[in-house]
Order: structure tokens, then C-alpha cells, then sequence
């Protein structure tokens, strides 16, 4: 599992530098400025969690437990969900995509708090 959440964490990482290029340079002339806030939160949000399932990659070899995985999957829908939805409401204009971006803000902070219980529960590989 700790190769699989550090490619997702890389893979989410460099198609989150590639967001943030195309909004930077492609959208900020076709967006509004409230679309494309929407948009820069989304890589926001996108790279730190990112980084998030690197460190999931680290703590499962150092704390392995179901709950350290658990949160690597929380960090992983919370971005499809939460960035997506910011992504595809930026792009498309379409306003109900913002009621799935909640979901993925509770999956982030799920996946926060299962990976302090996973470590604080879990006896450290020596």
C-alpha cells in the first residue's frame, strides 16, 4: 500500500502543478474571478493533500495499521471529490457541483483524524 498512495501523492502532485499552470495562464482570461477562485482552491487543496498521501506512504512503513491506509484513502476521494467538483464547476459553470465539494472536505478531515488515531494506536515498526 505504501507504493501505491506515494504514486497517487505523486501523480496528484504533478496533475495539480499542471492545474495550477493551466488556470495561471489559460483560465484567468475566460473565468470570472469568483470561477477561477473556485479553480485555485481546488489545486490548493489538490497539492496539499498531495503531500498528505506522501506522508501516508511514510507512516504506513513506520505505524502499519488499517487506519494510517484508511486515511490514504480518505486523502484520496476527499481530492477526487473536493478538487473535482471545484474543478468541473469552474469549467462548466455548473453550480450543483459545488454541493459535492462539502464531501470531499469531510473526507479530508476523516482522513486527518484517522491517521493521528492509526499513528497514536499503532506501535512503531523498529
Amino acid at each position: 500500500m505504501e507504493r501505491i498512495f506515494l504514486i497517487l501523492g505523486a501523480l496528484l502532485g504533478a496533475s495539480g502543478v499542471a492545474a495550477g499552470a493551466f488556470g495561471a495562464h489559460a483560465l484567468k482570461t475566460w473565468l470570472s474571478s469568483e470561477l477561477t477562485a473556485a479553480f485555485e482552491t481546488g489545486v490548493r487543496y489538490q497539492l496539499l493533500h498531495a503531500l498528505a498521501l506522501l506522508a501516508v506512504a511514510w507512516a504506513a512503513t513506520r505505524w502499519p495499521s488499517t487506519a494510517v491506509i484508511a486515511s490514504g484513502w480518505c486523502f484520496f476521494v476527499g481530492t477526487v471529490a473536493f478538487s473535482g467538483s471545484l474543478y468541473l464547476l469552474a469549467l462548466t459553470g455548473t453550480r450543483w457541483m459545488g454541493a459535492i465539494t462539502p464531501f470531499g472536505g469531510l473526507f479530508f478531515i476523516a482522513g486527518w483524524l484517522v491517521l493521528a488515531w492509526g499513528v497514536r494506536s499503532t506501535a512503531p515498526r523498529r
